[in-house]
């Protein structure tokens, strides 16, 4: 059974997603109108600038159907503004969409200029031993406190940078910009359980 992959294509680094998906071998659609969620198993929500992204989503009038989507338990991935919008509260700014039980503060490591690598390790399974995955951190936001539900994949100096709540994981990281698929990997199977194939 194929698997198809949207990718909001509103604003920001969807194309490099897209790219990533495609190495993974699954299909991947630029998704620029509502009714396209229709036709996808998951949906991926890039970093870019999180206003703009906000605002093209009420000016395209995504709410209702991303919101379907996610209640349908449909995976979701969401990096760095992608997982601003889908938090349940934005420090300063009031309450995000609320897909994941998290409280983010934007641009919480600086500016464009104070972007950084770091190497991470990322535990899908808990007791994973894999290599570190380099994280590459662009204008990051930072994940204030979480639900009790929200599982820490990886964490840097304490702090967690990726998080799965149920059919929905987020990182404040772009790993979309690395030759490491291992989080796209990941993601594809979350799909493949909810849609119960291999």
């Amino acid at each position: 059974m194929d698997i198809k992959v949207g990718v909001l294509s509103l604003q920001g680094a969807f194309k490099e997603h897209i790219k990533k998906i495609k190495e993974c071998r699954a299909g991947a659609i630029e998704i620029k109108f509502p009714e396209q969620l229709k036709c996808i198993d998951g949906l991926i929500i890039p970093g870019g600038e999180s206003t703009t992204i906000k605002r093209l989503i009420k000016e395209y009038k995504f709410k209702k159907a991303l919101d379907k989507f996610y209640k349908e338990g449909k995976p979701i991935f969401g990096t760095c503004a992608g997982l601003v919008l889908m938090s349940r509260n934005i420090e300063g700014e009031g309450k995000g969409m609320g897909y994941i039980d998290i409280n983010v503060r934007r641009n919480a490591y600086g500016r464009q200029i104070d972007s950084f690598e770091e190497m991470v390790r990322i535990n899908f399974n808990q007791i994973s031993k894999d290599k570190k995955f380099r994280a590459v951190f662009i204008r990051a936001p930072k994940i204030l406190s979480m639900g009790k539900g929200v599982k820490v994949i990886a964490k840097i100096n304490g702090d967690p940078v990726l998080v799965r709540c149920r059919n929905v994981i987020a990182g404040t990281f772009h790993p979309e910009l690395t030759d490491d698929l291992r989080v796209h990997k990941y993601f594809l199977s979350m799909i493949k359980n909810f849609k119960g194939v291999d």
